[in-house]
């Protein structure tokens, strides 16, 4: 599990790995050893997690780490489809439910509503949970427009004064769902969603982002070599002191450091 090649830009560490097995199991491994010293220092840890197929080796490979009390972690997840039906397992709540959700023993899972009555306050509840205490690790990936959850170049604010918000879906981030398989074409997929912000995904304390597939390397090529900008919003990384960005080889294949 050890990089192929390691760098840093600005705040940004990045460690490119050899396949997307080795690299979800080394984001797997940090992310434990964070959770069980996390765990060390404080009664309890609050992490979000992205659900996207980029993911998966990521959380398999959590989901067997040892030596972990998910009695007190509290669980949130980042972005929820407005409208899609409640039992659709493209449902970002339900892909983290039968992933990590309902096999570890958290402590406390609080679910977006895509479906709530009053959308707005959906989103000044869920931003309320999240106010709370602060938020100890995001574990996420990036969009193939650069986006983070569901911060889109068109909608993402760096300086945005809410939390969670309503945003509507981009051609290039919906086309993305179809080509990950979760919908067979881009009529089926939401036009909308709700989303934590980039301030509230940014404001962390500590970022492991996991980003495979030859699909997203322009991304990670304008998270890296691109200005800081909401032209490109993963790029926002680069100043957060510890995040890490795990790649593969397919998805660092445009960087000039490789």
């Amino acid at each position: 599990m050890e990089p192929v090649r390691s760098f840093c830009k600005d705040s940004l560490a990045v460690r490119i790995y050899a396949d997307r097995t080795a690299m979800g199991a080394a984001a797997a491994r940090d992310g434990a050893a964070l959770l069980r010293r996390l765990l060390a220092q404080q009664d309890t840890v609050r992490a979000v997690f992205a659900a996207a197929p980029s993911q998966n080796e990521f959380l398999e490979a959590l989901c067997a780490a040892p030596d972990i009390d998910w009695k007190r972690v509290t669980a949130f997840h980042m972005d929820e489809y407005v409208g899609l039906d409640a039992a659709a397992p493209q449902g970002f709540g339900n892909f983290l439910r039968a992933r990590v959700f309902d096999r570890l023993p958290f402590g406390q899972v609080c679910y977006l509503n895509g479906n709530a009555p009053d959308i707005e306050a959906e989103c000044s509840r869920y931003a309320g949970l999240l106010a709370q205490a602060p938020i100890d690790i995001v574990f996420m990936g990036i969009g193939e427009n650069g986006h983070i959850a569901f911060n889109d170049p068109p909608v993402a604010e760096f300086d945005d004064p809410a939390a969670v918000k309503v945003v509507a879906l981009d051609e290039v981030c919906r086309n993305q769902q179809v080509h990950d398989g979760c919908f067979a074409d881009i009529g089926q997929v939401p036009t909308h969603a709700l989303t934590l912000t980039v301030p509230t995904l940014a404001g962390a304390k500590h970022h492991l982002c996991i980003v495979p597939a030859p699909t997203k390397a322009k991304a990670v090529r304008d998270t890296l070599e691109g200005p800081v900008s909401t032209a490109c919003p993963a790029s926002i990384l680069r100043t957060c002191p510890g995040a890490v960005l795990y790649l593969e080889r397919e998805s660092a294949h445009l960087l000039t450091e490789v």
